[in-house]
């Protein structure tokens, strides 16, 4: 697999070494920096497009805001890239009409716009799938009854915090692993946005911070804190339409989180529940509360 990386900003250049540093340097055919003070609306992009550039399969384009963004059709155009990942870490760094824009004009390449980077998990698409596999959501495996004694991190986040947070919490308690994830995730700390994207209703740090977490307990097999929905109260959408899926911040950044079981009342998933609370301020009924005990959970999802 060939690849080409696009990075511009402290966020892009951040990516990329991790990315060339740990997993993919061999498959790099070329890195391409831009400037990260260009104006949001370019009269003309053409004069941004590198020169001499190599065929590629995969294109991975990280930290670029605004029409600058144009430059990845063409540069897919000239290169034969088959494949197209452009993370989106900002709300205001590719609007959805320009992200609707770009799409038409790689419709003959398969595209796809992860919000956050750490969100990517495979697609269906070879290149996508080959590299989602070491760089996207975090996936790990952890050993130890009561202490971590080793972890081994099999996906790691395209940023490095999965590596990072897998080193801090080795000698730690099973126990306090969750906890002390989400400390270490913002010790990192995470450069995703602390705007609210206004369509997902939370922030991508957020969002990140929920990720790095669910990696932890998925290999642990079982969580200490989460939202529960009351089953006895729950009116099962016939009241509320199902209001805690709607709001839940995961749920529309593509997560089953909330889903529905089979006697038709909302169930929340305690391995990527973040434990934002939206869903409990917004839920009628009152159904939903926030509990604090070991909660098993399946580590294979």
């Amino acid at each position: 697999m060939r690849i080409i990386l696009l990075s511009s900003g402290e966020y892009g250049s951040r990516i990329i070494n991790n990315i060339a540093t740990h997993g993919f340097a061999e498959h790099i055919v070329g890195m391409y920096e831009f400037p990260d003070d260009l104006p949001e609306f370019l009269d003309d992009v053409d004069e941004y497009i590198p020169k001499n550039l190599p065929e590629a399969d995969l294109l991975v384009s990280t930290g670029l805001f605004g029409d600058i963004n144009l430059v990845i059709p063409e540069i897919v155009k000239k290169t034969g890239v088959k494949s197209v990942i452009i993370p989106i870490h900002d709300p205001k760094q590719i609007p959805a009409g320009l992200q609707s824009e770009i799409e038409v004009m790689l419709k003959d390449t398969t595209s796809i716009f992860p919000k956050p980077f750490c969100s990517l998990v495979a697609s269906g698409d070879p290149y996508i799938d080959k590299f989602s596999a070491k760089f996207g959501k975090p996936k790990m495996e952890i050993e130890g009854d009561t202490i971590i004694k080793n972890v081994n991190v099999i996906t790691d986040a395209p940023c490095g915090c999965t590596n990072y947070i897998a080193e801090k919490i080795v000698g730690m308690p099973v126990e306090d692993a969750e906890l002390e994830s989400g400390n270490k995730f913002h010790n990192y700390p995470c450069l995703a946005s602390m705007s609210t994207d206004p369509i997902i209703g939370d922030t991508y740090m957020h969002l990140a911070g929920y990720k790095i977490k669910e990696a932890v307990k998925r290999a642990l097999g079982f969580a200490v804190k989460t939202a529960k929905i009351d089953k006895e109260t729950c009116s099962g959408g016939d009241d509320c339409d199902y209001l805690c899926m709607e709001v839940c911040p995961n749920v529309k950044a593509g997560d089953q989180t909330i889903f529905i079981d089979d006697n038709e009342k909302a169930e929340i998933d305690p391995a990527s529940c973040g434990v934002c609370e939206i869903c409990i301020k917004e839920c009628p009924n009152g159904s939903i509360e926030v509990i604090e005990e070991n909660l098993p959970i399946n580590k294979d999802s």
